[in-house]
């Protein structure tokens, strides 16, 4: 655009000022307590000594009794497991964090070892909307819907009692065509169920990652032009850069928040400052 040309390695000495910004901004203190802690991936290319790989960058959300969202850190991991987890809970701890009421997740493998090990007292909720999608993903289109349908009997259920009654209906009517959809869900059921012991308000904050989601598509934005990048500091600048971005002049909080936190406030007694 400007007639000038700039070598690679220009643009990573340039960029290496944001450095020590992001090392200050990962290891910042954080609030004592939150309502909620998101936990969502976000695949990324890049290139290692054996090619490009497609890695996942790992983000947590909170947010605190005012309501506003956060992004408490980012961690770059090939795999999934109880210690990796443990070691991300843990780093929220020595930052500051005492207490996590409740931490909603899509299903990440060691997460309910790892909670239970470091935020005992916290409420492990896997994401229904990831439960959907990833249970009827062999249903064809023209089921989809109806099973659909079905599935938001067992989720929009008054209580746990009425969620498993939902849940043997719709196996009598689907388990000879589509066996696999309800034996996922009993398999995840511990995981699935805890947000329907609290009311809609509560029920509404925590049944999904989607407040994740939503930022990781702007995060995307910034990656699609990028191709592959050339290490994992390139990638967690270039993140943290758009994060950087993404938080000037925004304040964002749920419309139905007060609500939601005074039924925080009665659910989980004496933990809210």
């Amino acid at each position: 655009m400007y007639s000038v040309e700039v070598s690679p390695d220009l643009i990573s000495r340039v960029t290496d000022n944001v450095v020590d910004e992001l090392r200050a901004w990962q290891s910042r203190p954080l609030e004592p307590v939150y309502c909620i802690v998101y936990l969502d991936a976000l695949m990324v290319k890049i290139r290692t000594k054996t090619g490009v790989q497609n890695c996942a960058v790992y983000l947590a959300v909170g947010v605190p009794p005012e309501g506003t969202r956060e992004v408490l850190g980012m961690w770059i991991q090939e795999t999934e497991g109880a210690k990796f987890w443990c070691s991300i809970l843990e780093e929220l701890r020595q930052r500051g964090v005492q207490d996590i009421l409740v931490l909603c997740t899509d299903g990440l493998t060691g997460m309910s070892e790892a909670i239970e090990a470091i935020f005992p007292r916290s409420i492990f909720q896997t994401c229904i909307v990831h439960v959907v999608r990833a249970s009827t993903r062999f249903v064809p289109w023209k089921d989809r819907k109806a099973v659909c349908a079905d599935l938001r009997t067992i989720y929009t259920a008054p209580d746990i009692d009425a969620a498993e009654r939902a849940l043997s209906e719709f196996e009598t009517r689907w388990d000879k065509q589509y066996p696999t959809v309800a034996r996922s869900w009993r398999q995840r059921w511990e995981e699935i169920t805890p947000f329907l012991e609290y009311p809609a308000e509560i029920r509404k904050a925590i049944y999904t990652t989607n407040a994740i989601e939503a930022l990781n598509r702007n995060l995307r934005k910034a990656l699609k032009t990028r191709g592959h990048l050339p290490s994992e500091q390139a990638a967690l600048k270039l993140l943290y850069l758009a994060l950087r971005h993404e938080r000037k002049g925004q304040v964002r909080r749920s419309r139905d928040w007060h609500q939601a936190l005074n039924q925080f406030a009665i659910y989980f007694e004496g933990r809210l400052p």
